[in-house]
Parts: C-alpha cells; structure tokens; sequence
C-alpha cells in the first residue's frame, strides 16, 4: 500500500493518491484545495461521521470516495497518504490505524491529547519508514526558514532567551459559540466568506474533545515552531493558565527552560480584541537578536552594533500558507522534497503542553529533563 519511503523518488509520472479525514472546517478550507491543486496528487476519499454530510462534502469537492469511518479510508485502493483533520480526541487512533496500514500521514495540531500517544506514533513512523508531518503552516514561510538558518548557523550567538507573545480570535469558540457571533468584527482572514463548513460547536470548548482550550489549540503551533527554529526539547516548564469563566483555559503564561540552557516566557491568549491578533517573537543570543511579527509578516535582525537589517515583507498570502503542509505532503512522498515539518516537533509540543497542563494543575514547576 505505501509508497517509496525516507526521500526515493518516485517516477515523474505518479501520482500520490489521498485521503482526508474529518473533512471538516480546516480539512476543506486547507487541506482539501491543496491536494486538488498539486498536479502529481489524486484525492481518492473524505470522511466524515455523519454519512449525508461525507456524500456532500465528496459530491462538491469532486472526491470519489465518502466514508464514515476509518476502516472504509483504509480499504480504499491503493491509498498512499492520509490527513488527519478532525478533532484532537481522534487524531491518535486515526493516525495509528494508518501508520499501521503503510499510509504516510499528515496529522493536524495538536498532535494528540497525550505525550505518550505522541511518542507512540513517531516511533511508529520511524520503524514503518513512513513519513510524518504535523501540521504547522509557520514553518513553511521564507521569514521562519531564515531565522531558522541563522539560529542553527550560530549568527546569535548562543541563545540566551525568547519572548514569545501570540493571540488569536479564538475565545468565541473555547465558549461554543456560533461561528458568525465568534469571529464578528474580527479584523483578519477569518472575518472574511464564510467557510465551505463551519467548526463545531464543541470542537473547541470542551475538553474532552480538544484536551484543553488556548494551550492545545494555539500553544500547539507556539511550542512546534520553538522546537522548529532551535532544535532544543523543553527541560523545565512552569505555567499558570485562567479560564476566563470557561470549561477550558483562555488565558496562559508559561515559562519554559530549554534544554539548550535558553530561557523562554511565552504568554498567549484566545480573548485578544477584535482589533488585532499578535504573534511576535523575540529570540536573544549573546551575538544578537532577531525578531518576526508572524502575522504582520515582518522580519529583522538586530546585531550588538546596533545595526539593524529588516527583511522584506511577505505577500499576504505567504504569511500563513494554510496549503503548504499537505502540499509537502505530497512531495515528501514523490521524494521531490523533505518533511519540513517533521511530526517530532508536534511530539515536543506535546511535552510543553502535557507538562504545562501538569503545572498548571499543581502550582509546580515540572521538571522534564529535556536536552537539545
């Protein structure tokens, strides 16, 4: 069933055929269009519990296979490669299931609920040969691949702290509210056309479901892109998280030792005003700084001379590339290009986030031992 695994090539004529599951709100606004667009990709099935909803979704979207359950994706011929976008509660029994059939996977952050499930499915993508993505659009734009380069070049020096500051719309659906009357008057992307499918009411706010709240659902892409641009696991973490009156966490502060000896500060929230979300990162080396503001799509390095070089700005459109995991999918399988987002960096995500939750629950500091 798999195709050509760790980087062979596959001949300029295949095509990788694919599936997504839990074609839902994010599967059809990113991953869906990505796989139609590629030129060397066949999308070959959806699924979606509710039977009517997957024939619609396959009918609209052209896709010749509507399934409702996992075992019905897998016994689609020949299939290659699997999304995995449905709600944080299924991603680890999903993604087991097709690891385990041969399938390559890309799997939506968080990762999984635990740090155990995380561990459990990368070992089994490493003993399969099968690639493994998680789906983190941030490590795909030009800004957070060169700020990657020079940190990994040594151009700072070695690094001494990060402050990280990111909030996002997203307090209307920690409390299971509509969509229109959770993102109204939201100055972004998402205040723009409705989406082909709405998020579930309880897709966000209950924790049985989503694990947590702000520290699952936008921590996740916080701690992925720190193991991203440094390469260190967390070694210590202690949190504090308000739930703002909610069943889940809305507001977090972290403080976060790597195992690099680098010290991080990382607040985030769900509830910042409608005026603007924020996503900036500071990274301090003894031999300089460097500073993205994410979602302003800015980049510049400062050195201890004072000099100050700024990179140009991204076009809107490459400032979050909602398409590009699933199109690296793809051509991690064609073998015409590496993971660029490995699955092991939502594994370390998943430490922060297991150990954070611990902290948070228990007034202490967790101590996890990490090095890197």
């Amino acid at each position: 069933m798999a195709a050509p695994t760790c980087g062979e090539a596959m001949s300029p004529e295949s095509t990788v055929k694919c599936a997504v599951v839990g074609a839902g709100w994010w599967g059809t606004t990113a991953h869906i269009p990505a796989i139609k667009s590629h030129p060397r990709a066949e999308l070959v099935a959806v699924q979606k519990r509710d039977p009517g909803a997957a024939r619609q979704v396959a009918r609209d979207f052209e896709v010749p296979v509507a399934c409702t359950t996992m075992d019905e994706v897998l016994a689609v011929d020949g299939l290659q490669a699997v999304v995995i976008s449905s709600t944080p509660n299924v991603h680890y029994p999903q993604a087991q299931a097709a690891l385990e059939a041969g399938c390559h996977v890309l799997i939506e952050k968080p990762m999984t609920i635990t740090v155990a499930q995380a561990e459990e499915l990368v070992t089994l993508a490493d003993n399969r040969g099968l690639q493994f993505l998680i789906s983190c659009p941030w490590h795909y734009t030009d800004h957070n691949t060169e700020a990657r380069r020079l940190i990994r070049d040594n151009r700072l020096g070695r690094i001494k702290m990060i402050s990280v500051l990111m909030t996002n719309f997203t307090d209307g659906l920690y409390r299971g509210l509509p969509w229109e009357e959770a993102i109204e008057g939201a100055q972004a992307d998402e205040s723009g056309p409705q989406p082909y499918l709405k998020p579930g009411r309880v897709s966000y706010c209950d924790p049985s479901v989503a694990g947590g709240g702000q520290i699952y659902c936008q921590v996740s892409h916080v701690a992925a892109h720190l193991a991203y641009l440094t390469g260190a696991e967390p070694a210590e973490v202690f949190a504090r998280f308000d739930n703002g009156g909610t069943a889940v966490d809305v507001y977090n502060v972290l403080n976060i030792r790597l195992g690099n000896g680098a010290v991080v500060g990382l607040t985030s929230t769900g509830a910042t005003m409608k005026s603007e979300r924020t996503y900036e990162v500071r990274v301090y080396g003894t031999e300089g700084m460097l500073f993205l503001d994410l979602w302003k799509g800015t980049f510049e390095l400062h050195g201890l001379d004072g000099q100050i070089t700024g990179y140009p700005p991204l076009a809107p459109d490459g400032i979050y590339p909602d398409r590009a995991p699933a199109t690296n999918l793809i051509d991690t399988v064609l073998g015409v290009s590496r993971n660029h987002s490995p699955a092991s960096l939502g594994l370390t995500a998943m430490r922060v986030i297991e150990a954070a939750c611990q902290s948070a629950a228990s007034g202490q500091n967790i101590i996890l031992g990490g090095t890197g």
